[in-house]
């Protein structure tokens, strides 16, 4: 009785191929296209100046590009569902297996305490004597039932908010040129700005050091890109839809980031830009174009849902990855009719929730032990992608394969995959440079230790029993 009930068990924790390639192509574009390019874009420009700025994004953007390149690999070799904690697993060891997919988890369930309140204030400067809760509940709502009903209803939903801000970029950098080269006129001036607001201080205004202290804020910014490996397991054809998604990562990046950079520090004196305004706005206002504003809060406020959408479907996924590979109860990898893991969806929106209470309640206390954590976590996660690739190739060489089983190889290995491990780390340890990001590695380091010490400490109990 027992071993049918554990059969039948399992029969229910499968998932199935529904996303098409053009939802993967528009989860891969729109999962990096969030609050980070527009609102964080304004931070880095007042920190590291217009030219500093595109450098840490240039940097940025061949990391992300490296990483993925690892992930390629491995992603099309096994198509899993939380990929990079299975390859952890696999290739480094069970406990970073497991830390990988706890940090990955809690990334998204941070960001999605974050999002709720971030889109319940935007609604707010229409409506402004509405409280702010009653539209992150409603929010809320929208995005469990969007990620309850199915996969594929799922992919269609962040297709189209991804559309939105796909749309919306184009058209900022296709206007902001217009304006840069005086073909629409700039408020206030008479002449075409060109690129002297880019120069005008000089290269570094505040150091050359600004460029590295916040590359934290540049990978923040990128991160998304890797949800191409967390819908593995759910993509139709992922030997010939991941590698297509992955080949355009870098050219899409460079485009999207780098291009509204360049619009935004030549439209915008480099002191004025922060995080109080999104740039995007003081550019559409610099112009004159009527409802900017509105027109701009309308995108954002899609981007936001949009990242909310992605975060409750990656930690989900996480945990259903963690059950399928055993390291957590397999009752959170059961899925019901429409093949949607409820219980790991509900825990993770639960997380989100309880994410959402401590920034209003423990927002100096646990709010930001939180928020320093997962600001880390993405990176490690790179990390852990890029030394898996490291291990797969060796592993699949030694084992008697030829490379040529392969449908996707990183080029140039081992060089790739040691300068996307050697950046990422380079990008943590620089932080300490920065007093206003220093604690996010004080934080991130004992959390590591807890992690592996429950892995490992699971692991002696569970011997002990048996």
């Amino acid at each position: 009785m027992e071993s049918t009930e554990t059969t039948t068990e399992k029969t229910h924790i499968k998932l199935k191929r529904n996303m098409e390639a053009r939802h993967l192509f528009m989860i891969s574009l729109g999962g990096v296209i969030g609050t980070g390019l527009f609102l964080s874009s304004g931070y880095t420009i007042h920190e590291a100046g217009p030219i500093g700025t595109i450098l840490a994004y240039g940097i940025g953007a061949v990391v992300v590009y490296l990483v993925m390149l690892c992930l390629g690999e491995l992603s099309v070799a096994m198509p899993e569902t939380g990929s990079f904690h299975v390859y952890a697993d696999r290739y480094i060891g069970p406990g970073t297996g497991f830390t990988v997919a706890i940090l990955y988890w809690l990334t998204w369930t941070v960001a999605l305490g974050s999002e709720f309140t971030a889109a319940g204030l935007i609604m707010r400067q229409w409506f402004p004597n509405s409280p702010t809760w009653i539209w992150s509940a409603l929010f809320m709502a929208v995005i469990f039932i969007s990620n309850a009903l199915s996969v594929r209803f799922f992919a269609e939903t962040e297709f189209w908010f991804s559309s939105i801000k796909v749309i919306a970029i184009v058209i900022f950098i296709i206007v902001g040129f217009l304006a840069i080269f005086g073909v629409i006129p700039i408020k206030g001036t008479t002449h075409a700005p060109l690129f002297t607001n880019l120069f005008k201080d000089g290269l570094f205004p505040n150091g050359f050091k600004a460029v590295f202290t916040t590359m934290l804020t540049v990978n923040f910014a990128f991160s998304g890109t890797e949800l191409i490996g967390v819908t593995a397991g759910e993509t139709k054809d992922p030997g010939k839809n991941i590698p297509r998604a992955i080949h355009t990562t870098l050219l899409r990046l460079v485009i999207f980031f780098i291009g509204s950079i360049v619009v935004m520090s030549a439209l915008i004196p480099w002191q004025k830009a922060g995080v109080n305004q999104s740039p995007f706005v003081l550019v559409f206002n610099s112009i004159g174009l009527p409802f900017a504003g509105d027109l701009m809060n309308f995108v954002v406020l899609t981007a936001i849902l949009s990242a909310a959408n992605s975060g409750l479907y990656a930690s989900t996924r996480m945990l259903w990855s963690l059950a399928h590979e055993g390291m957590i109860p397999l009752k959170y990898a059961k899925t019901n009719s429409h093949d949607v893991p409820m219980l790991a969806l509900c825990l993770s929106m639960i997380g989100g929730i309880f994410a959402l209470v401590s920034s209003v309640v423990a927002a100096s206390t646990v709010y930001l032990v939180l928020v320093s954590i997962s600001g880390l976590a993405v990176v490690i996660v790179w990390m852990a992608i890029a030394l898996s690739e490291i291990n797969f190739r060796k592993n699949f060489l030694k084992s008697g394969h030829d490379l040529s089983e392969l449908k996707f190889k990183t080029p140039w290995y081992p060089i790739v995959p040691w300068a996307a491990f050697i950046m990422s780390l380079l990008s943590c340890i620089l932080i300490v440079f920065d007093p206003n990001q220093r604690s996010a590695l004080f934080y991130m380091i004992p959390f590591l230790i807890i992690c592996y010490g429950v892995y490992y400490g699971k692991e002696y109990l569970k011997k002990r029993r048996n």
